[in-house]
């Protein structure tokens, strides 16, 4: 559902570098992203995520790695060039993850209307 690529990108270019050479650790974060997504939605997108409509597998996805860039940042701020600076990392995943959690939980129908 999320790839790792996308949440090392959401993180920066400040990340640990010993975080992203972490398998364990990188696959805890993704089970973890996945699981809030499912259990504060209420669905199942990781069953039916081949079979969604690319917008709304795409706002899972975006949702998912900005969860794991959240954890990744969280892991060491060091690499980065201030911790206002990993705030501001931060709070862009968080207004990303609110954003899109609101259109999940809001998501009533697998079928996306055309206009």
């Amino acid at each position: 559902m999320c790839l790792s690529s996308a949440a090392v990108a959401k993180a920066g270019s400040g990340v640990n570098t010993d975080v992203l050479d972490d398998s364990v650790a990188l696959a805890s974060f993704s089970d973890a992203a996945e699981g809030e997504i499912v259990a504060e939605t209420r669905r199942d997108f990781l069953t039916s995520y081949s079979d969604l409509h690319a917008g709304i597998s795409g706002a899972v996805a975006a949702v998912c790695a900005s969860k794991i860039a959240k954890q990744m940042i969280q892991y060491d701020m060091s690499g980065y060039t201030s911790l206002e600076q990993a705030q501001t990392m931060l709070d862009v995943q968080d207004d990303v993850v609110r954003k899109g959690m609101a259109i999940l939980k809001d998501f009533k129908s697998n079928d996306v209307k055309p206009i």
